[in-house]
């Protein structure tokens, strides 16, 4: 395999890991960067840029990276709070009147963030042409449990959530307000809502098949998830069907704001994102004090899951290090997306991780290419 880009000393064992993805592991087309104390030490790419064609994946080649998008809407929130416009502990209906219905009146903020608002599936999916309702279509549903009671992961809802309380508290959409106080100033290379001047350098994405072993060890998922991700009539599948299924590769799709789901972005992009939340990047003062670094990775949901029927930890909209999704060690903080991509911050080593890739494989929360890279990098420091 071909593999383009630099690595730092010390940080070999990235590059390898890198090489046996593709060897290995069923790798089509990816990118991996690292940052350390606001400076890059790994950016490598190589393979294909599309999954159905042979042209090379370059450096500036960028990807849908589903819900790692939810980790860059998360700051948003957290930035308004941490600024003194967004009261975390206020019931959503301060600043969103008519989320109070059928029994939301009681929802807070923060159980928007930690995924314990209770809306993870909806009564019936949004169809892609009626996405300017879906705010709406959430405000009127009724809740699957008393808000802040429990915690279940919210796949699409959790974008319109987010989204709509943004817009409720600055009049700018999501997208916006990432492009103009995140993206450009600090040269992310990330757009939720991409511009026609970006899309050449999209990449095609598509399912791949999962190795059935890694090392010897068995791939399989627990007999319990597998069945709540057949059932249809499970709140998993609902969740996950929030969303009436669309092209992720139309460029209607790619033009749309889905904080939860649609995020484009580079592997260098989104590890200089995280690098910016803990620390400096070329001269940018870190976009997070260090409590509200604190706030991301505090632990708000922890054990059974209701929508992805395992253990999971989230903090205020981010996923904890833990058995569903491993990341650096126990005080890192991110969001991985659904099939591969991932992306996470680890302020005491100072290290901020990005991957993206073309070949979506079945798991939702640990992948075992991005994996093999988590632990790569683990041992080069």
């Amino acid at each position: 395999m071909d593999v383009q880009g630099t690595v730092a000393p010390g940080f070999e064992p990235v590059r390898e890991a890198f090489i046996r993805n593709f060897d290995g592991l069923g790798e089509r087309g990816a990118a991996v960067t690292v940052y350390r104390g606001g400076q890059p030490v790994v950016d490598l790419w190589g393979g294909t840029r599309d999954l159905d064609s042979a042209a090379p994946w370059e450096q500036g080649t960028a990807h849908i990276v589903r819900s790692a998008t939810k980790g860059v809407a998360a700051a948003v929130p957290l930035l308004l709070h941490q600024r003194g416009l967004l009261d975390l502990d206020a019931p959503v209906g301060t600043y969103w009147p008519e989320y109070k219905a059928n029994g939301k009146e009681r929802t807070l903020v923060r159980h928007l963030l930690a995924h314990r608002a209770g809306v993870p599936a909806l009564d019936r999916p949004v169809r892609f042409e009626e996405l300017g309702d879906a705010p709406a279509v959430v405000a009127a549903q009724a809740p699957h449990w008393a808000p802040g009671t429990a915690h279940g992961y919210h796949p699409h809802t959790f974008g319109w959530l987010v989204g709509e309380l943004v817009h409720r508290v600055t009049g700018r959409s999501l997208g916006r307000w990432i492009d103009e106080e995140l993206a450009r100033p600090r040269g992310l290379e990330f757009w939720l809502g991409l511009p026609d001047a970006e899309a050449h350098r999209v990449g095609r994405a598509g399912r791949v098949e999962t190795p059935e072993s890694v090392g010897g060890l068995r791939l399989r998922p627990k007999r319990s998830v597998s069945e709540a991700y057949a059932d249809p009539e499970s709140l998993t599948r609902r969740a996950f069907g929030a969303l009436a299924p669309t092209d992720e590769n139309a460029p209607a799709y790619h033009a749309v704001e889905l904080p939860g789901s649609n995020g484009i972005a580079t592997a260098r992009g989104l590890a200089r994102f995280y690098a910016s939340l803990i620390g400096e990047v070329d001269g940018h003062a870190r976009l997070f004090a260090p409590a509200t670094v604190a706030m991301a990775r505090t632990e708000e949901s922890a054990g059974p899951d209701r929508v992805l029927v395992v253990n999971t930890r989230f903090g205020l909209g981010y996923m904890l290090h833990g058995s569903a999704s491993p990341l650096l060690a126990p005080g890192s903080f991110g969001h991985p997306g659904r099939g591969g991509p991932l992306a996470f911050a680890d302020p005491e080593s100072g290290i901020a991780f990005g991957y993206v890739t073309n070949g979506l494989q079945k798991g939702v929360t640990a992948d075992p290419r991005a994996q093999a890279l988590v632990r790569a990098v683990r041992a080069s420091l």
